[in-house]
């Protein structure tokens, strides 16, 4: 009779790869999470609900306000339950780092950190919208930092991928970092649109007017770039077909973010799943440019020459 015996490395290494591989997964679901926790707040922002609940961070005083509970409060409400369940979420995934650090990449316990006090933070920013009265810098300031909280763990999670790369992304890497910061720059200019209903104010009283044009103008740059990232891809010969999907997406993005805006404006922001849909997908656009620079900088780590054991857990270094 044939025994088949399992090498002793290849247990082991199954072993150590569960805590990443579940962390993996935790990883993700936070990132769903917390686009739909944008998605929620740009709702509760288009329909004026952002005082709905008068209070923070209780809302009338209750958990569940349920005498006065209507559209405007429920949005309010579950923008606060969403984000409080993701907190809890950071929690875990920072605990679960440090707990199987040897297991994991060195750095995976430092980015969770980070994501954590990035929800911290958060959380005060959200408190001070309520107890500020919808200052628009704290309104921009709690978008900004909700967008670097997603971006940091779509970061970690698509580090955590299997991915093997083709080391022939180049430049690209660089192209799609300076694709992203500009694409995050705009969505700040948008925030501040926004938080000042600057549209409003130009349209009726011609008030607020440049900070309007800031954002149409700002569009240039970042299209540009992406525009960039999606003609060297192509250019690029065996590139990794994750990179050309992802290059191809930001694209795809692009042109239905523009497509949105020049919606949103000729409405004057009267249509709200329209204004809602413009804040999303520029956060999934963001999110496809992160995602194709780790990617990038990870096909690059694969050509030759390239020291990886900083991706590596100590224990396979």
């Amino acid at each position: 009779m044939t025994e088949f015996i399992v090498p002793q490395t290849s247990v082991a290494a199954q072993n150590q790869s569960q805590p990443q591989d579940r962390i993996r997964r935790w990883v993700w679901k936070l990132c769903i999470a917390t686009l739909i926790l944008m998605a929620i707040g740009s709702a509760t922002r288009v329909m004026n609900a952002g005082l709905a609940c008068p209070d923070w961070p209780l809302c009338y005083g209750t958990l569940v306000p349920r005498a006065q509970m209507n559209l405007q409060v429920f949005l309010e409400w579950f923008h606060r339950l969403d984000a409080a369940l993701i907190g809890v979420g950071a929690i875990a995934l920072t605990v679960t780092s440090w707990w199987n650090r040897r297991q994991l990449p060195s750095w995976l316990p430092w980015a969770a950190t980070f994501s954590l006090g990035l929800i911290v933070f958060q959380g005060v920013l959200g408190g001070l919208t309520v107890t500020q009265l919808l200052r628009f810098d704290i309104v921009t300031a709690h978008l900004g930092t909700a967008l670097l909280f997603f971006s940091t763990l779509l970061v970690i999670g698509t580090a955590l991928t299997p991915y093997q790369g083709t080391g022939t992304a180049g430049k690209l890497p660089w192209l799609g970092l300076t694709a992203a910061i500009l694409v995050y720059l705009q969505s700040l200019l948008g925030a501040i649109v926004a938080s000042r209903w600057a549209l409003h104010q130009c349209l009726a009283v011609k008030a607020l007017c440049s900070v309007m044009y800031s954002h149409i103008g700002g569009v240039v740059l970042p299209s540009l770039a992406i525009i960039a990232v999606v003609w060297v891809s192509l250019r690029t010969p065996a590139l990794h077909p994750a990179l050309r999907l992802l290059a191809n997406m930001a694209g795809g993005l692009l042109l239905l973010q523009i497509l949105l805006g020049i919606a949103t404006l000729r409405l004057h922001l009267q249509v709200e799943p329209l204004t809602v849909a413009h804040q999303a997908v520029g956060a999934v656009l963001l999110g496809s440019l992160v995602a194709f620079t780790v990617l990038g900088w990870r096909d690059s780590a694969s050509a030759p020459g390239y020291d990886l054991r900083a991706f590596l857990p100590e224990a396979h270094r």
